[in-house]
């Protein structure tokens, strides 16, 4: 019975032993090894795109956000945080409801007459890699609650979102679209060998 106790802790010695030298050269026998049985990726449905994207533009913002509490000072209780946000815009111009009378080709078939739709902008595409907190400070009651459950950023997305399709439509993104969208189209009519004239759509 000794004989054999010896024999299992001296077995079991030189397993150990041996491990550890596979150990030594990079060799587990206890590695992980993952199979993937996911199903491929199955195309749903395909449809057609009638929008020429033109031009995209690249937004910053720094909100400033101030929570206060009635009644207690912010030492105790409130936050104030600057949260930086990025994001992208994209301008494009829908030539699917271009009418007859929008696109008017000569009778020699030389020359034609475009009236090209306003372009549209998309909503905004938050960066979240390159959105964070730049800084935040906290009353006590504040940092306890955050210690016991982490804050949400979700407000602080959406209120980016609002500020950054407003700075899109205060700057020049639709007028950049307008004139990405002319010179394709132009690219296009004269290697067909058609002059091409774009009407304003104040005209009638």
């Amino acid at each position: 019975m000794i004989k054999r106790i010896a024999f299992v802790v001296v077995g079991a010695l030189v397993a150990l032993a041996g491990l550890g030298v596979a150990n030594m050269f990079g060799i587990s026998p206890f590695q992980v090894r993952q199979t993937d049985r996911s199903q491929p990726a199955l195309l749903k449905s395909i449809k057609d795109i009638s929008q020429y994207h033109a031009a995209v533009g690249n937004f910053e913002v720094v909100l400033d956000i101030q929570d206060d509490v009635a009644w207690m000072p912010d030492i105790i209780a409130g936050r104030r945080t600057l949260f930086v946000a990025a994001g992208t815009v994209n301008a494009y111009a829908d030539l699917s409801g271009l009418a007859d009378k929008d696109l008017m080709l000569s009778a020699d078939g030389k020359s034609v007459t475009v009236r090209l739709p306003e372009p549209q902008l998309d909503k905004p595409n938050l960066d979240h890699d390159r959105s964070y907190v730049f800084m935040q400070d906290r009353g006590v009651f504040d940092r306890i609650a955050d210690a016991i459950e982490s804050p949400q950023q979700a407000q602080f997305f959406k209120l980016a979102e609002t500020k950054l399709a407003a700075a899109a439509e205060g700057s020049e993104l639709r007028k950049q679209a307008a004139e990405n969208t002319k010179a394709m189209l132009t690219g296009v009519f004269v290697s067909l060998g058609i002059q091409v004239t774009f009407l304003d759509n104040a005209s009638g």
